[in-house]
């Protein structure tokens, strides 16, 4: 998927402009960067559009553990919006991302995530 394909597609689907899109999905990666290993952060990237990938190739190799509330707090302080629409626009970030990515990857991404995160990327792993 190209980045600008990536960026409509969380506009349209959290009824944002693609200026708020791209602030919104620069925090969920980086946010999401934080909470799995570095390896598999790595890993992420290299299925996302190259634009993206800076977002998470700077994770350290150990995962912060923190749970769904504080996910979505550091996505509305990097994002530069409230929690309330940070929660709501994370269905369409992850949704983009399962589109965007293998199943295998997603699987190994919610290895590492607690139940709550794991409903917030909508995945069963």
């Amino acid at each position: 998927m190209r980045h600008d394909e990536f960026i409509a597609k969380v506009a349209q689907r959290a009824d944002v402009s693609a200026g708020a899109a791209e602030a919104l999905t620069a925090a969920t990666l980086k946010t999401l960067a934080e909470r799995i290993s570095g390896g598999e952060a790595a890993d992420l990237a290299s299925q996302l559009p190259k634009e993206l990938q800076p977002h998470l190739i700077a994770a350290e190799e150990t995962a912060e553990r923190f749970g769904v509330d504080e996910f979505i707090r550091r996505v509305a302080d990097r994002a530069g919006t409230d929690p309330d629409s940070a929660l709501k626009a994370q269905g369409a970030v992850f949704a983009t991302i399962r589109e965007a990515v293998s199943p295998g990857e997603l699987d190994d991404i919610a290895s590492q995530l607690p139940d709550d995160l794991r409903r917030l990327l909508g995945s069963n792993g």
